[in-house]
């Protein structure tokens, strides 16, 4: 009780502060997320997401030996697929030699330690934009997840050490660790999105992968019948442990910021590893605010980052990740 307990000892100076803060942030803790297109010598700047860039596999190799030489030892690749390789049944997701199968192999090439995840939903690949096959207006699931497993087998093959699948179909996480198992790949992990919701903040990630649901015919233009309400708690518990049960090796919250008692009731229920997804609006925005001068870059920056390192998460998956590792140095 005051006077013999005064809490703001414990803060009177940076060194003390430093000495008893709980929560720390380290360039181990990001997965990063990286664009991949056709090309070559291609670094193509994303308007909606300031300072991020596609890149073509030469550039791919290039920036992932500087994020190991920042201590970034984990990447998150996506690809941004040409119109003429798109379909309704993600054929080009299971081409061997596609792609996301060469910038596998290329980061493995490159920097042999640095853990590489891949995104496994066939929305890059789809003239729908859907992550699954669509008929008659309706987003098939069976069908779909069939094709994310023999896509995860592929990117196993090309040297992944986890797949990611984001499409959010009942039993892919089963299917996929069950197809794994059968093809030998008994230690590619699977990295779930597990309570991935239906959120508004994804906009700038279509932009960069040209990858929004299209406006035609009887195809929905939203995901909101497979991806979750963003009005729903105890719904995400249920879709984690499932994906547990279903051999899961790391569960994912997505978005980050708008969930963060989400992130903190799954750390507190299950105790596997927990990523967050900092999402491409949650980036845009403060880019957007720091051009205006509304917010300082840097501080807000890494509140942000320590708000979801401190709910709970053990991974965070952001686009921040680069500028964070070099400000910890």
């Amino acid at each position: 009780m005051y006077p013999l307990r005064r809490n703001r000892r414990l803060r009177k100076s940076e060194s003390v502060r430093s000495l008893v803060r709980e929560t720390r942030l380290s360039p181990s803790d990001f997965l990063v997320p990286l664009f991949i297109v056709e090309g070559k010598s291609v670094r193509e700047a994303i308007p909606s997401m300031p300072g991020y860039y596609r890149l073509s596999l030469d550039q791919l190799a290039k920036e992932v030996r500087e994020l190991w030489s920042l201590g970034l030892s984990s990447v998150l690749l996506f690809v941004k697929v040409p119109d003429d390789l798109k379909d309704n049944m993600g054929k080009e997701a299971i081409n061997p030699n596609g792609l996301m199968q060469m910038a596998v192999k290329t980061v493995k090439d490159t920097c042999p330690d640095m853990v590489v995840m891949t995104d496994v939903a066939l929305d890059p690949y789809s003239i729908n934009g859907h992550d699954g096959i669509v008929e008659k207006g309706r987003i098939l699931n069976d069908e779909t997840v069939n094709v994310l497993a023999e896509m995860s087998i592929t990117h196993a093959e090309a040297g992944a050490d986890f797949v990611a699948p984001s499409d959010m179909m009942d039993g892919r996480v089963l299917t996929i660790r069950e197809a794994l198992e059968e093809e030998g790949f008994y230690n590619t992990g699977i990295m779930s999105y597990s309570a991935k919701y239906a959120s508004a903040f994804y906009g700038p990630f279509r932009d960069a992968l040209d990858s929004a649901p299209v406006d035609k015919g009887d195809v929905p233009k939203h995901k909101k019948s497979y991806q979750m309400d963003p009005a729903n708690r105890l719904e995400a518990l249920r879709e984690v442990t499932m994906d547990i049960d279903e051999g899961a090796d790391i569960v994912m919250v997505k978005p980050g910021l708008c969930y963060l008692d989400i992130v903190r009731e799954i750390r507190d229920t299950v105790n596997v590893p927990l990523a967050v997804y900092q999402v491409s609006g949650e980036y845009a925005m403060l880019k957007a605010a720091v051009e205006k001068g509304w917010l300082d870059h840097d501080p807000v920056m890494l509140e942000q980052l320590v708000s979801i390192k401190r709910a709970g998460a053990d991974i965070i998956a952001s686009y921040f990740a680069k500028e964070a590792a070099q400000f910890l140095q």
